[in-house]
């Protein structure tokens, strides 16, 4: 079945819905880890304490629409955007004294859990951007570094939390590896 473009706008999700490229998977994606980072978002109430990084999770919502576009439009990450994504890592791992090394179970009170489901997101976008480029798709290399950035972010960020709210981490050790 190839489906057509309805008439009815009411009746369209998205206008490159039914395109077979993986474009609109990629846009998918990112536009669902978007939505990851405004569920995170809603689980704090204004905090003095808190506001930088609400704000960075807030300037990450621009910057996550932005590479939503990179592949379809024109390029919309830039290296500036790497390197405040990389400070603001490297402001977060310092914070928690770097304390994990190793594989730890993705749990803990919300919003970690959800910060993990962004981590788990970034990468999927990752392997989008694999099979884009293994289709013929070409775009800017940037893409690849920030969206893994993206994910090693999120990972820093519950690490950050569950320090600052004493919750152990939990290791895990793998059998398989």
């Amino acid at each position: 079945m190839n489906p057509k473009k309805p008439r009815d706008k009411r009746e369209l999700c998205y206008p490159f819905i039914f395109e077979t490229s993986l474009k609109c998977d990629f846009e998918i994606a990112t536009d669902e880890l978007c939505c990851q980072v405004g569920a995170v978002l809603s689980h704090f109430a204004p905090d003095a304490d808190i506001a930088p990084m609400l704000a960075d999770l807030a300037a990450l919502q621009r910057l996550i629409y932005n590479l939503n576009g990179s592949v379809r439009g024109k390029l919309g990450i830039f290296e500036a955007d790497l390197e405040w994504l990389k400070a603001r890592y490297d402001h977060y791992n310092e914070a928690s004294r770097g304390s994990v090394t190793g594989f730890v179970l993705p749990q803990g009170p919300q919003p970690i859990p959800t910060l993990h489901l962004c981590r788990c997101g970034s990468k999927k976008v990752v392997r989008l951007l694999v099979r884009l480029e293994e289709s013929g798709v070409a775009f800017d290399p940037i893409l690849y570094r920030f969206a893994n950035l993206l994910a090693n972010f999120f990972f820093v960020l519950t690490v950050y939390l569950k320090q600052r709210w004493q919750v152990p981490e939990v290791p895990y050790v793998s059998i398989n590896y």
